[in-house]
């Protein structure tokens, strides 16, 4: 660290990130033993990502998704509210947008994913309409619970990115609790539900799939696989839609054509969720993987360090680990992260290991979820293994996710106890 400002403020563990990531694994760190942790987050504001479907499809209110930020800080942690510009991983130090500096002993990255609106053309104009909805920003997913709630007749698209996405699957989730209230109110007939999805079935494991398929075929829904929306023209509310590039080593070779021709569907309801990446200034750094498309951070997919840089760690939709993102993925890569960094601050052998595991809860009708828990190539990982029936479609796991989770969430998992 040479040529380094004796004034720069320091700190033991410097944390970027004040979501589920960050302040879980900062809760577990003081729990275990660590100090002088800072957080930097520069929002007022903290989110329940996963109730954000709940809002879109009508069962639940957008109040209980959010909490000011300062109220769910970890004990002992210190909160700095500000905006990242860049990490400087050789001089071990972060700089903020308003031009200071902090050194750290140890950096953990829980940055979390960038929403690419503005990726797809003419795709940020369209979530400007009142046609524009989606369950991945709050504000759209208040206004897709009324948009849902009062169409009557009509087409509604429900688009799912392709390439990494912080639980691809969730786009699905509204599209089904619709459906549910469309039948109960006797219009579903009426409207014309169209999924577009990247892949060659709905999730990719046979039980959930199988689950899922007979959900589409019981509300009527039409799936274009293998697709993607390209553009959008929020004038004549038409999308067009493509086949999905093979990504490179894929065993997807017959999945789809890169020039094959664009499709084009009217709409009067898009509910889109946008390509996504990591944050364009962390992308920029070093730490990110240049073997890994998006810009995340490299790190050892067990350990969750850095391979370049052992006093740098990531997790969460930040990190390049190889299992889907999700929320759920983080209860584990918590647990193993603070474990390890612990131990390196001892000068030990970093003692746990993360699986892989993640999980999807989907919503499949207004009183059902299909849970959808796998490791990193998608075998299922089931957290209760004698339960053999916990993937199909069950009222235990709604009450699980509606009720008992968020409870959870706010008041065990953010504090390191869950």
């Amino acid at each position: 660290m040479t040529g380094m400002n004796s004034d720069m403020e320091h700190h033991n563990v410097v944390i970027i990130g004040g979501g589920n990531a960050g302040l879980s694994v900062a809760g577990r760190l003081r729990r275990y033993g660590a100090d002088d942790i800072v957080v930097i987050e520069p929002r007022n504001t903290h989110y329940y990502q996963p109730m954000f479907s709940h809002v879109a499809g009508g069962t639940a209110p957008s109040r209980i998704a959010t909490r000011p930020q300062a109220s769910v800080i970890p004990r002992g942690v210190r909160w700095i509210r500000a905006t990242v510009h860049t990490i400087d991983p050789d001089a071990k130090t972060v700089t903020l947008t308003n031009g200071s500096q902090i050194s750290y002993g140890q950096l953990v990255v829980g940055a979390g994913i960038q929403m690419d609106w503005s990726a797809v053309p003419g795709l940020a104009d369209a979530m400007e309409t009142p046609a524009g909805i989606s369950n991945y920003e709050l504000a759209y997913a208040q206004k897709a619970s009324k948009t849902l709630r009062d169409i009557r007749s009509g087409t509604v698209v429900f688009t799912q990115p392709a390439g990494p996405a912080t639980c691809s699957g969730a786009a699905q989730k509204p599209m089904y609790l619709a459906c549910d209230d469309w039948r109960a109110t006797g219009v579903l007939d009426d409207i014309t539900v169209i999924l577009v999805v990247p892949t060659r079935t709905l999730f990719g494991m046979p039980l959930i799939d199988k689950e899922l398929e007979r959900k589409v075929t019981e509300y009527g829904i039409e799936v274009h696989y293998g697709s993607e929306l390209v553009e959008v023209d929020a004038g004549s509310q038409t999308i067009a839609i493509a086949a999905t590039p093979v990504q490179p080593g894929s065993d997807l070779a017959e999945q789809s054509d890169p020039l094959a021709p664009r499709t084009h569907l009217h709409y009067d309801v898009l509910h889109a969720v946008p390509p996504q990446s990591a944050p364009d200034w962390l992308a920029a750094t070093t730490l990110a993987d240049p073997a890994s498309p998006g810009g995340f951070v490299e790190v050892d997919a067990a350990t969750l360090r850095h391979p370049r840089y052992p006093d740098v760690w990531a997790l969460g939709d930040a990190a390049a680990t190889t299992n889907s993102k999700s929320g759920g993925a983080l209860r584990q890569q918590t647990f193993v992260l603070a474990k390890n960094l612990v131990a390196a601050l001892k000068g030990k052998s970093l003692p746990k290991a993360y699986n892989g595991y993640s999980v999807c809860p989907f919503t499949v009708s207004r009183s059902t979820v299909v849970l959808s828990e796998f490791d990193d190539r998608y075998r299922p990982k089931p957290s209760i293994p004698f339960w053999k029936g916990l993937a199909r479609e069950h009222r235990f796991t709604w009450v699980a996710d509606r009720y008992v989770l968020p409870w959870v969430y706010w008041n065990l998992i953010l504090r390191g106890r869950a």
